[in-house]
């Protein structure tokens, strides 16, 4: 797959250095994606829908893909949104640009988990606000601590609207919130009026057992604002996701300006994913993709038992990441050099925390590369540690 067109410009957004196994892209491999697939459900949509799938489309989403996304969420999570709590955007990122401007103001102050997908921080802050993590342990946030953190920032005449967290099979560590603490959280954000944003991207991506159940699907309307995508299941390119909220929410944002002009959001793609769920391909594809991925974590996982045995980590029941412990006389960022000199590269734990804290971690992505590869990828790793400790 070329990287660029032929006058150079470029096509995609990932190119690694040449000869670099490079674990630190949370990206899927470009082969693996269902171009066909996609090219007859884009089609079948033209069909179908005629000169309405190119039209402006309704606000909250076209009726079939929030149908048919009502119905997914039930079977995988326990309860359908109706569509009063359904809407469409342009993937989970859109989403929380969205959340963060209907419910921060410049001043606030936000939460976010410790450690947590690091490239929410700067879609944060670019709303103006202070970003300060949440208390947590081995196993993930600590709510009741986190409790007590909204009531002391408030008492300091702090606004605190929001706490960010992936609790399900979250990016970087892997973990899943364990269900006694989920249930918690949620009474807390109930109690306090703190606002749980949940970003759920991961959720289909189980290879063990069955995801845990959503914080979403714990809580009140109006505790819990649920984000979703496509891009870890399907296509990163296709730019579709969703978000389920209270009906005020979700009104509110079909109200705002931008929908008011152009309509619903990615309207032609959001019916050609409905007519992809509808002939079976979405099925098929997520199936094929969780035994690729499978296959691509138990390679990883092994490799890294065998080159790296002082290594800790916790083997992850899904997503695409593996949380890496060094041994104290390692850090993340002095070793980094070492790594890339050895053809392979990853991301230092110090990204997901908005302290300086984490050169204790690094985190390895093993969904772009082949089983061989990451293998391989381990061996290098475990050659720069022994060279950056000899």
């Amino acid at each position: 797959m070329p990287a660029s067109t032929s006058n150079g410009l470029p096509l995609v957004q990932f190119q690694s250095a040449p000869e670099t196994i490079d674990l630190s892209w949370g990206h899927p491999d470009p082969a693996s994606l269902p171009v066909t697939e996609w090219a007859e459900a884009s089609g079948g949509a033209l069909r179908r829908y005629g000169g309405s799938a190119l039209a402006y489309g309704y606000a909250n989403g076209p009726g079939p893909l929030v149908e048919w996304l009502s119905q997914r969420l039930g079977r995988t999570d326990g309860g359908a949104p109706d569509a009063r709590r359904i809407f469409v955007t342009a993937g989970a990122s859109h989403a929380l640009e969205l959340v963060a401007a209907l419910l921060c103001r410049r001043g606030d102050t936000v939460l976010v988990d410790a450690p947590t997908y690091h490239l929410a921080f700067r879609m944060l802050a670019d709303h103006g606000v202070t970003l300060v993590p949440t208390p947590s342990d081995s196993d993930g946030i600590l709510p009741a601590a986190t409790g007590e953190l909204v009531e002391r920032l408030r008492r300091e005449g702090r606004r605190v609207p929001l706490l960010y967290l992936v609790p399900t099979f979250g990016n970087p560590t892997g973990r899943s919130l364990a269900q006694a603490r989920r249930t918690e959280l949620v009474a807390v954000a109930e109690r306090t009026g703190l606002v749980l944003v949940e970003d759920d991207t991961y959720r289909e991506l189980a290879y063990d057992a069955p995801a845990p159940p959503s914080l979403y699907s714990h809580a009140e309307d109006g505790v819990v604002i649920r984000l979703g995508s496509f891009s870890k299941t399907v296509a990163p390119g296709l730019r579709l996701g969703w978000l389920t909220a209270a009906p005020a929410l979700v009104t509110a944002l079909a109200r705002r300006g931008y929908v008011d002009s152009g309509g619903g959001v990615n309207h032609a793609t959001a019916l050609s994913m409905a007519e992809f769920a509808r002939l079976g391909s979405y099925e098929r594809h997520l199936e094929r993709m969780r035994i690729r991925y499978r296959a691509q974590r138990d390679a990883l996982v092994a490799a890294v038992r065998q080159h790296l045995p002082d290594i800790e980590f916790t083997v992850p029941a899904g997503g695409w990441f593996l949380w890496l412990r060094l041994p104290e006389s390692l850090r993340a960022w002095a070793l980094l050099p070492y790594a890339e000199a050895n053809g392979v590269s990853y991301l230092p734990g110090t990204h997901f925390f908005v302290t300086a804290t984490g050169d204790a971690y690094l985190r390895l992505s093993f969904s772009l590369f082949a089983p061989d590869l990451l293998a391989e990828g381990a061996r290098r790793l475990a050659s720069a540690v022994a060279e950056s400790t000899s």
